[in-house]
C-alpha cells in the first residue's frame, strides 16, 4: 500500500496457443496495453500451451510490491475461457496470496471500437480485391464473419451481432456467419452455403484477435471452396490482431475496473438463466481445466487444445464468476467431465463433420 492507496498493477490474461506467431501477435498487444497505460505495471500471461504463464505475471507484479492487480482476459467474447478458466486461475491465487487483491474485468465484446477495427480490416480487403480482380459493387458482394465457436450460446451468438453491424454499415448485399469449431456451421459447409447465394465476391472475415492454427484453417477452408467454385472472388480479410482501436478498448476495460462500471453481461449466461437447449448448465462449477496444458510451450505436439474444428464439442464451461459479486461455485470437483455441447451431433458441426471425413 502507497501514502496514496493501493500499488496497481496490470494484468493481460491471453488464452495461449502452439503456434509462436499467436504468441507473439499477444505480446505485441500486451507492448500495445502497456504504451497506453504508462501510470501502471503491465504483465501478462497464458491460460495454456505458451509461457508465461498467468501466475508467473501474477508473481511479478507480486514481487514488485503491487497489492492491486486489475486482471482482464485477453478475448473477444465470454464463454468458457473468460467466464471460468481464468477467473478460477485469478481467485486460487487470490486465496494463496492474500495480500494481493485482485479485480477482473470484462471481455471485449460488443463495442464500437472493435467494430471499427474490423471495419478497417474488411476494407483493406475489398481495396485490395478491387485493385487485383476488378471493383465490385459493395451491394453485390457477401461478407461472411467467422467466429471461434464456443459451446456458450451467448457468445456465439455476439458473432451474429457484429456481423450485422458491418454489414449494414457497409451495405454488403448479404450477410452470414460460420464458426471454426465446436458449433455450427462450420467454416466449409458455411462457405459451401454461402457460394449458392449467387454472389461473385465473397469476403471472409475471421473475428479473431490473433492468428494460430484455427485462423490458418480458416483460409484453407476458404481456398478449398474456392476452387470448388472458380467463378466465385474469395477474399480472405486480415483478422484483428493490434488494431489501435482494439488496444483502445483493452485501455478502456481496464480503467472500467477503477470506474466501478465492470458489468459483464449476465442477461444470456447459460450457467445463470434457462437459455433455451442449455438449461441443465445453470450453476455448475467454476473450474479450470488447463492444468494439464499450462506452460508446456508453443510447437508441442501434444494437442488438447480447442483449435480443432473436429473437436470434443465443448469449450470447458464448468461455472459462472464474472468478478462482479456472484458465483454459482458448488465446490465439488467433477473430475474433468466436461458438459456435452447438446449440438454436438448437428449436421454442419464438428461431430458429424469429423465423422464424414473419417468415411471418405
Amino acid at each position: 500500500m502507497t501514502e496514496n492507496g493501493p500499488k496497481i498493477g496490470v494484468m493481460v490474461c491471453g488464452h495461449g496457443s502452439r503456434d509462436e506467431g499467436a504468441v507473439r501477435e499477444f505480446e505485441s498487444v500486451a507492448r500495445g496495453i502497456r504504451e497506453r497505460l504508462p501510470q501502471y505495471e503491465v504483465d501478462s500471461g497464458f491460460l495454456e500451451f505458451a509461457t508465461p504463464i498467468i501466475r508467473t505475471g501474477l508473481d511479478n507484479l507480486r514481487e514488485s510490491g503491487h497489492d492491486l492487480v486489475l486482471a482482464i482476459p485477453g478475448m473477444l467474447f465470454a464463454a468458457g475461457h473468460a467466464k471460468n478458466d481464468i477467473p478460477s486461475v485469478l481467485r486460487t491465487y487470490e486465496a494463496q496470496h492474500p495480500d494481493m487483491k485482485i479485480e477482473y474485468g470484462r471481455e471485449l465484446g460488443i463495442d464500437t471500437k472493435l467494430i471499427k477495427a474490423a471495419a478497417d480490416r474488411i476494407q483493406e480487403a475489398v481495396d485490395r480485391a478491387n485493385k487485383e480482380n476488378g471493383e465490385m459493387p459493395i451491394n453485390e458482394t457477401m461478407l461472411m464473419v467467422v467466429g471461434r465457436g464456443a459451446s456458450d450460446p451467448d457468445a456465439n451468438s455476439n458473432v451474429n451481432k457484429v456481423m450485422r453491424l458491418l454489414w449494414e454499415g457497409f451495405g454488403f448485399g448479404w450477410g452470414e456467419v460460420c464458426y471454426s469449431g465446436v458449433t455450427f456451421p462450420l467454416v466449409q459447409p458455411g462457405l459451401e452455403h454461402a457460394a449458392k447465394l449467387g454472389y461473385k465476391r465473397i469476403i471472409v472475415f475471421p473475428y479473431f484477435l490473433f492468428t494460430g492454427i484455427l485462423v490458418k484453417r480458416i483460409y484453407d477452408y476458404t481456398d478449398v471452396v474456392a476452387e470448388a467454385h472458380s467463378d466465385i472472388d474469395f477474399v480472405k480479410a486480415p483478422y484483428l490482431s493490434d488494431h489501435p482501436q482494439v488496444l483502445d478498448a483493452f485501455a478502456d476495460r481496464v480503467q472500467e475496473i477503477l470506474d466501478g462500471t465492470n458489468v459483464m453481461n449476465c442477461k444470456l449466461c447459460k450457467y445463470r438463466e434457462q437459455v433455451l437447449g442449455f438449461e441443465a448448465e445453470i450453476g455448475l462449477p467454476q473450474e479450470s481445466h488447463h492444468h494439464h496444458v499450462e506452460g508446456i510451450g508453443t510447437g508441442t505436439a501434444d494437442d488438447h487444445s480447442h483449435e480443432n474444428d473436429h473437436s470434443h464439442g465443448h469449450d470447458h464451461s464448468h461455472g459462472h464468476s464474472h468478478g462482479h459479486g456472484h458465483s454459482h461455485d458448488h465446490g465439488h470437483d467433477h473430475d474433468h467431465h466436461h458438459h456435452p455441447y447438446p449440438h454436438a451431433d448437428h449436421p454442419l458441426g464438428p461431430v458429424t463433420m469429423a465423422k464424414d471425413d473419417k468415411s471418405s
